[in-house]
């Protein structure tokens, strides 16, 4: 089940505890702090069972016309079971709420890594398409691709 999260320190651990558990995307100590401490201010779902989360997603505003996935993560045990589109779902309606007109989400360049590909495939299947590939904002071994969708009313 799916469900919004209004402690911020439950939205902290849940980023934290998911994104730990995503070595091969998450893999930078660093960065994943940098991600459980931007949660504990955005809005964040949750697919829980029981005390667990097994995925989240948080939305960030990013100007009065759009905002974007700011950080998304679903458990390896638990990929391939629905949960990734039920947590962009919660996100896509809350967005449409709030008046965006415009999402985005930013992961690394198709054709760079197997696990990137499937990222990448996930939010085509959702309904983004490619906007602009970023070759250096992050680094040279990991091209910025961001992706867009419109928010239909």
């Amino acid at each position: 089940m799916v469900t919004r999260i209004e402690d911020s320190r439950q939205r902290e651990t849940i980023c934290g505890d998911v994104l730990k558990s995503l070595p091969d995307w998450f893999g930078n100590p660093e960065s994943l702090e940098e991600y459980a401490q931007a949660c504990r201010g955005l809005p964040l779902w949750a697919a829980m069972e029981g005390e667990r989360a097994q995925g989240f997603i948080a939305y960030k505003p990013t100007s009065p016309y759009a905002g974007e996935i700011h950080v998304m993560g679903v458990r390896p045990d638990c990929h391939r079971k629905g949960l990734g589109r039920a947590l962009f779902q919660a996100l896509y309606a809350y967005a449409k709420e709030a008046g965006c007109r415009f999402l985005t989400v930013k992961t690394v360049e198709m054709g760079r890594y197997p696990d990137y590909d499937l990222t990448n495939r996930f939010y085509q299947a959702m309904g983004f398409v490619e906007l602009e590939c970023f070759p250096n904002l992050w680094d040279e071994a990991n091209p910025c691709q961001i992706y867009i969708m419109e928010v239909v009313k």
